[in-house]
């Protein structure tokens, strides 16, 4: 069972959207677990977990001795997962990258607040620094759910049909093509004809089409990663 270790000083942010829909029903069936370690229930010294920086500056920095009494709490198994810290400065995550979380037993995800974490916590415990976006969030609680939803539901057996996951967009270094539902027209403005031709060929042929041109709209980055690929694949 895949498991998600969430080190945060806001325990009681989770499950947040975690808790409803597929996700919440995976984690009901036991298709993963979400393990919070409250990081207030191991103070460095009296009762504070954090202190102020070195060399003067504002806000607070988490005490390294915190975190190593609340991973140390860890079963040993767990101490050798895939550890994040989440940072503005890190590396922006990607659909490969939650594929391969998806693929072990579990990750580690340290949720900073205020001003941060003690570097030396991120240099010892060999932590990869990872951003959601280009944005700056008030703690790492949020991102640590993006990274969890977007695990959960890769794991087998979670969404209905295996080719929702086929058909999702980065899979394939492509945008999901535009949907529609009834009616067929809906204020002046109607479905493409050859949706309702019932065609398949040329159906599939217009959901590819459509795919490539809203990538080459909306995600140059994504499109050369396309067209990279079909090269490599071409020779």
């Amino acid at each position: 069972m895949w498991q998600a270790n969430v080190f945060t000083i806001f325990p009681e942010a989770f499950p947040g959207n975690l808790g409803v829909s597929l996700v919440k029903k995976a984690l009901d069936h036991g298709r993963w677990s979400l393990s919070l370690i409250d990081l207030k229930n191991f103070p460095a010294k009296s009762d504070r977990i954090d202190s102020t920086p070195y060399s003067g500056g504002n806000g607070m920095i988490l005490s390294p001795i915190t975190f190593e009494k609340a991973f140390d709490s860890l079963p040993e198994k767990e101490k050798s997962w895939r550890k994040i810290y989440f940072s503005p400065r890190g590396r922006k995550l990607n659909q490969a990258d939650l594929q391969e979380i998806a693929n072990e037993d579990g990750i580690i995800m340290l949720c900073g607040r205020y001003e941060g974490v003690d570097q030396r916590i991120l240099d010892y415990y060999e932590m990869e620094e990872v951003s959601v976006g280009d944005f700056v969030l008030a703690g790492g609680e949020v991102a640590a759910m993006v990274i969890v939803e977007g695990c959960v539901r890769l794991l087998p057996g979670v969404l209905g049909k295996n080719e929702s996951i086929d058909e999702d967009s980065f899979q394939k270094f492509l945008l999901e093509y535009n949907q529609y539902t009834k009616p067929s027209i809906f204020k002046g403005q109607k479905v493409p004809d050859v949706l309702l031709s019932g065609n398949h060929t040329d159906i599939e042929e217009f959901k590819s089409e459509e795919s490539k041109r809203l990538t080459m709209i909306h995600n140059p980055d994504l499109w050369a990663k396309y067209i990279q690929k079909s090269l490599l694949d071409v020779f």
